[in-house]
């Protein structure tokens, strides 16, 4: 029988996830970071974890690449959340998107007078939703990394992207001037690989949700 498969991507999402995996008595068996293999063995045989990027988890689960993934709610939402069962707020990997402009552009006053904003972003989805709804004109220019850069040489106004602790936008001469929405990391589930493979999965499950309450 084919194993269970785990998507999950390198970093912060990856050491984040690990107690709600040992939660479910699960255990990684090598290190991502030395390991050059992209599909990781675990402790239990009808288990494997597969290691995409970040952006690529929602369509791995999705179409039946992994059966299960843990992914931010940004990536979903960008991704469209289809064919996706999310029952769990993981709690994990937590930060926030925002809106940030060089310290010296009056952001309050451009958006007060109606000003067309130039706004560098790969969260092209949220932010097109957040400024619609607040009736304020934008150009929308995407970016897939090095966002800071973007009012720094005078490509766009403001950014949006992912901010956690804030240095990066001190070290940059950047400022955050609105908060957009709060991000933490989700669990999601093939729909079809649910129905045909549900008690594992579902005990995995229920073992994140135990562990999720816990913390």
């Amino acid at each position: 029988m084919k194993p269970i498969t785990l998507a999950l991507s390198k970093g912060r999402i990856f050491e984040d996830s690990l107690p709600l995996l040992q939660a479910a008595n699960i255990e990684v068996l090598e290190d991502p970071e030395t390991s050059r293999k992209l599909i990781l063995p675990t402790s239990r045989a009808d288990v494997r974890v597969v290691l995409v990027r970040a952006s690529d988890v929602p369509t791995y689960v999705q179409y039946g690449g992994a059966d299960l993934g843990v992914t931010g709610l940004d990536t979903l939402i960008e991704h469209g959340n289809q064919g996706l069962y999310q029952p769990l707020d993981l709690n994990i990997s937590r930060c926030r998107i925002s809106v940030a402009t060089r310290a010296d552009f009056d952001y309050a006053a451009a958006v007060r007078q109606g000003s067309r904003l130039k706004v560098a972003t790969k969260y092209v989805a949220i932010a097109r939703e957040f400024f619609a709804a607040k009736g304020v004109h934008v150009d929308l220019i995407k970016l897939y990394g090095s966002m800071e850069l973007a009012p720094l040489t005078g490509l766009a106004d403001a950014i949006v992207d992912l901010v956690s602790t804030g240095n990066t936008l001190k070290a940059n001469h950047l400022v955050e001037v609105e908060r957009i929405m709060d991000i933490s990391a989700r669990l999601v589930v093939n729909q079809a690989a649910l129905k045909l493979n549900q008690a594992p999965i579902r005990a995995i499950i229920d073992a994140f949700a135990r562990a999720v309450v816990k913390a």
